[in-house]
């Protein structure tokens, strides 16, 4: 099972998509982080959510690059938190661009393939109206275009708004 979950900034988005990763059928639950924590804003992000998530029995998996070197043992729940950050890292990572889209489509089609349950959590970052320098919107065309390969694999999408989950595909 893969779910895709979207929304805006502070849209109720991980807090939704952790329950439906609780709400699997039992096995080990694994949380992918992927933020690199750079500044005291990001420290404290990471914090928030690791408070949000004690004691629902996640195993933390830092993934910030190279998603697809990771392999969930079988019958594991995931949740991917987020496909924004990872793609952020590999396009702007030592590695480059080039070859960025491949890279964090095949670790999503890895647990996609190999965890019983998926959810990946993904920003909404395309209605802004602001016209971004070249290299900033060709990230977001990346992101864009993950987004649809993600949707487009996915069993369920869900988009969060106001902390309501809108249900675009599946049951």
């Amino acid at each position: 099972m893969l779910i895709l979950v979207s929304g805006g900034s502070a849209s109720g988005k991980s807090e939704y998509a952790e329950g439906l990763v609780t709400a699997a059928p039992a096995g080990p639950r694994f949380y992918v982080a992927t933020m690199e924590v750079r500044d005291g804003e990001s420290r404290r992000r990471v914090e928030r959510h690791r408070a949000l998530r004690a004691g629902k029995g996640f195993q933390t998996v830092e993934r910030p690059r190279r998603l697809g070197d990771w392999a969930p043992p079988p019958g594991a729940a995931v949740l991917l938190e987020d496909l924004s950050n990872l793609t952020a890292n590999e396009w702007f990572g030592p590695e480059g661009r080039e070859g960025a889209f491949q890279r964090v489509l095949a670790g999503v089609e890895r647990l996609a393939r190999e965890a019983a349950c998926t959810v990946i959590v993904t920003n909404e970052l395309f209605s802004d109206g602001v016209r971004y320098d070249s290299e900033t919107a060709a990230y977001l065309d990346g992101l864009a275009r993950l987004n649809r390969a993600a949707a487009a694999r996915a069993d369920r999408v869900y988009e969060v708004v106001c902390g309501l989950p809108v249900c675009w595909k599946g049951a």
